[in-house]
């Protein structure tokens, strides 16, 4: 039988994917591949900062017959000159070369000091995508043209002098996108329209056109009423109770945010009907929500907590958490952040961890002055924020009786938790008792629940069923979380479950992956339901800390890495911002215990800013994913775990 032929691996076989090469082998980690129209955002984000940084008051983005689509506004015109370092015409840069951008310079002296670009790819994977893309921009007396075809020039800059009545400032890009790259080469209309009026909310005085020359139709839309109008239009009128609006933005002298950064908010309490839930940052739609969105209900609930026991509105035996304020609210928000940092290229959801603060801080006191103002109003809001809690909490009394007699003691090392609605509730096992004691002291005793962990789990891979109670941490772990072992054929019980959410809280380093492994083989040998419902979570605490100095407008602040890869990214980032070599410093958390409450509390527990990732068997099924794990696991194994090592060792990253 003839052997299978060994693929060479050599010098010859690395390859290198040059400029805009990476964005067309794998369009998914760049933008949105259901269709074209997040490519044609990006150009309409571009003309959208012209005008937030007061410059350009139209916007006109035309559907043609020919399935391209072009954006055109009348901002400053992209510089066309050439580049004083790299030499090439700016224009070729902006839209051929990733990483490249007139967005990374904040603050004094940046072309841009708010803008919703920020990664330096937007533009660049526009053109990428594109079989054809054409560029005008009318600057300094000019006219400069370039073309591209799949991403490279295809016409050189070229200049000429303005004609009669043609303008004299802007940029026109038109889009011939690629369908090759997407599962329909249909723009959305209802969608692009709906991008397009938010602009024109979010721009008061800014006229936003849109042209249909298939359906020879124009829509145009300019709002002075700005946010206040759109939910206005939004909501049916006998549902809302009173707009709340508001904006604040922090001054100058500012210890905490950079001059400029901040919000503007509108937001009703409806009695009744879905509630409409819009948020932006720097004019970009995060579709979902953040950290900024994160702040309004944090603002919301105290201002609205504080005023319900000033006038002592609370029921016996009522206890008012966040998501009973926020249940009938529906709002419009439009953040202003200096430095954005989102979450994957499509900017769908804000991560900047400040934002929570920063909107927290203008919206809670302006909330505290309407409602002692208007305290009928306010009498009404809090009765149906009471109202949501009272049916929170009759729905976990239900489920508490049905857990009945019988229960066995809960170990005395479980620290619980104080509500008993399961759809909030999050037990934490945590490794050592001392990392325990910071997540204690830490957590939100409300909804968060520590169980500390004494040394490594067993290996309960090879254990039978009958057997596992044996060992005392795998007997509390299973009474703590109200789960009977099971196998992945048995019909197991959750009625009991005390936790939506179980989150294997370890070390950053070595050992704290190994707690993690044996702790998901556990779940996965013996508790598979749970992980096939999603209540099975991995917590990510730091590995690094960087004490960063002040820099232009951004005061000193502290930044967290998970790994040694995004500690270079966040040095890289600081280099960038013009932080001399030394002037930061890093700390390595040895461990959990090192960290005080308030830090773990910052990156690891607070639901507004931790990463927390949801175990899931993704594309394989119990079987194949069993069979992996028996290699990975079995006492039996040495030799299959040899050979797997031998052959991907070299891609592993070891801490040591």
């Amino acid at each position: 039988m003839p052997t299978k032929p060994v693929p060479e691996y050599s010098e010859s076989t690395i390859r290198i994917l040059k400029g805009l090469e990476p964005v067309k082998q794998r369009p998914g980690m760049y933008t949105r591949t259901d269709n074209p129209l997040h490519v044609i955002q990006e150009v309409i984000d571009n003309a959208a900062d012209e005008a937030l940084a007061g410059f350009g008051k139209k916007i006109r983005v035309t559907l043609h017959a020919d399935g391209s689509v072009s954006v055109e506004d009348d901002g400053r015109g992209i510089p066309h000159g050439l580049h004083p370092e790299e030499n090439v015409p700016v224009l070729e840069l902006v839209f051929a070369r990733l990483h490249a951008g007139g967005k990374f310079d904040k603050g004094a002296g940046g072309a841009y000091s708010f803008s919703g670009g920020l990664h330096g790819v937007g533009v660049s994977v526009t053109n990428a995508l594109a079989t054809r893309m054409q560029v005008q921009s009318f600057r300094d007396g000019a006219v400069a043209s370039m073309e591209f075809a799949g991403g490279d020039v295809a016409q050189a800059l070229a200049l000429r002098e303005p004609q009669e009545g043609e303008r004299r400032h802007g940029t026109t890009v038109r889009v011939w996108p690629d369908a090759r790259y997407f599962e329909s080469p249909q723009i959305p209309v209802a969608e692009l329209v709906h991008v397009l009026r938010s602009k024109a909310v979010l721009l008061p005085g800014v006229t936003v056109q849109l042209i249909d020359e298939k359906k020879k139709e124009t829509q145009s839309w300019q709002y002075k009423g700005g946010l206040r109008d759109y939910l206005e239009q939004s909501l049916p009128a006998d549902a809302i109770v009173p707009l709340f609006e508001g904006e604040g933005y922090a001054a100058a002298d500012d210890d905490n945010f950079a001059e400029g950064e901040g919000a503007q908010w509108v937001l009703a309490f409806t009695e009744d009907g879905h509630p409409v839930r819009e948020s932006y940052v720097n004019l970009i739609s995060t579709t979902a929500g953040g950290t900024h969105d994160s702040g309004l209900r944090d603002g919301l609930f105290q201002a609205v907590k504080g005023f319900i026991e000033l006038h002592a509105l609370t029921p016996k035996g009522v206890k008012l958490m966040p998501e009973d304020v926020f249940a009938r609210v529906s709002y419009v928000l439009s953040a202003k952040v200096l430095d954005p940092q989102f979450q994957g290229q499509i900017k769908e959801r804000l991560n900047s961890r400040d934002a929570v603060r920063l909107v927290s801080s203008v919206v809670r006191p302006a909330l505290e002055l309407w409602l002692n103002a208007n305290v009928e109003w306010g009498k009404r809001i809090a009765e149906l924020a009471i109202k949501a809690a009272q049916t929170r909490q009759r729905a976990g009394q239900k489920v508490e009786k049905r857990k009945g007699s019988g229960v066995a003691v809960l170990p005395g090392k479980l620290t619980d938790c104080e509500s008993r609605d399961i759809a909030l509730n999050e037990v934490f096992l945590v490794e050592g008792d001392s990392a325990g004691g910071s997540a204690k002291m830490g957590r939100d005793k409300e909804t968060q629940a520590i169980l500390p962990l004494r040394g490594k789990v067993l290996n309960t891979w090879e254990v039978e069923r009958d057997r596992l109670f044996a060992n005392t941490e795998i007997h509390d772990i299973s009474v703590a979380i109200g789960v009977d072992p099971h196998g992945p054929e048995d019909e197991a019980d959750l009625s009991s479950l005390r936790y939506g959410k179980v989150c294997i809280l370890s070390d950053a380093d070595v050992d704290g992956a190994h707690i993690q492994v044996l702790l998901l083989t556990l779940f996965f040998r013996h508790f598979p339901r749970l992980i096939e419902a999603g209540h099975v979570y991995v917590a990510r605490p730091p590995l690094f800390r960087v004490d960063a100095p002040a820099r232009g407008k951004k005061p000193a602040t502290k930044l967290y890495a998970l790994d040694a890869a995004e500690l270079a990214a966040i040095l890289e980032k600081l280099r960038k911002e013009g932080v001399p070599e030394g002037k930061w410093s890093v700390s390595r958390f040895k461990g959990l215990g090192e960290m005080s409450a308030a830090q773990l509390w910052e990156t690891t527990l607070n639901p507004d800013t931790r990463r927390l990732m949801q175990v899931k068997l993704g594309a394989f099924d119990f079987t194949a994913t069993a069979l992996e794990i028996t290699k990975l696991m079995g006492k039996g194994e040495a030799a299959a775990r040899r050979e797997l090592m031998e052959l991907h060792g070299d891609a592993v990253e070891v801490d040591v």
